[in-house]
């Protein structure tokens, strides 16, 4: 198999078990138009997390890294009515983008926003003893993985489940002398989940529209 060939299974996959709706992809035209990095999750990544937040049952979701909002809007339509997002961006134009595409998705009313550095942001909703999420999920610059884990645990409750995107790159997460921040970011996080009592954890490898990669699945034990 190659590169090509897992996208045009994603494709696939997408085109029989995620058609795209239309609000979902003007998000994406939305962040193409105002030039963000086309990091977002592939579809059927997107509708992945959003199975995973409603099998949860989650009430209050966090997610930290939002980009143009794509993964955001498929986490809150897995909310109910009352429910609510807080997603964390360090981007203004990103977080400006990501409005506009909230607004235009119908999800504006429960996704609250919080822009500036993530780890700042985290520690201030621990200092507020907000209310604990059910679902997170981590998808910002990896080299401070081990950070957000850390106050996500902080942030959870028994039974929260967290998501950590990008945790396999491409391969290069069993480099131990690796030089780039990013591997050594997930390394660092991975030896915090695996010393860490309080959750149950595993980790897969995926291929691809968005490359070789992978995340890791962690629940706090009960």
């Amino acid at each position: 198999m190659n590169p090509a060939q897992w996208t045009e299974v994603d494709g696939y996959l997408v085109n029989k078990l995620v058609p795209l709706e239309p609000v979902l992809g003007e998000a994406l035209t939305a962040s193409a138009a105002a030039e963000l990095p086309a990091i977002n999750v592939a579809p059927n990544q997107g509708k992945f997390l959003q199975l995973l937040a409603r099998i949860t049952g989650a009430r209050r979701i966090l997610e930290i890294g939002t980009l143009g909002g794509y993964s955001t809007i498929w986490l809150a339509r897995a909310l109910p009515a009352d429910g609510q997002l807080v997603t964390l961006e360090i981007d203004p134009k990103h977080a400006a983008v990501a409005r506009a595409n909230f607004v235009a998705a119908g999800v504006a009313v429960q996704v609250d926003l919080r822009v500036g550095p993530a780890a700042e942001t985290l520690a201030h909703l621990v200092a507020e003893a907000t209310t604990p999420f059910d679902f997170i999920f981590i998808d910002a610059d990896k080299e401070n993985i081990p950070i957000y884990f850390t106050r996500a645990l902080q942030l959870a409750r028994p039974g929260t489940v967290i998501v950590v995107d990008n945790v396999v790159r491409n391969g290069a997460v069993t480099d131990a002398a690796s030089t780039d921040v990013s591997v050594q970011g997930v390394r660092k996080f991975m030896e915090l989940a695996a010393s860490e009592a309080r959750v149950d954890a595993t980790a897969v490898q995926t291929v691809g529209s968005k490359g070789y990669d992978g995340f890791a699945l962690l629940r706090v034990k009960g």
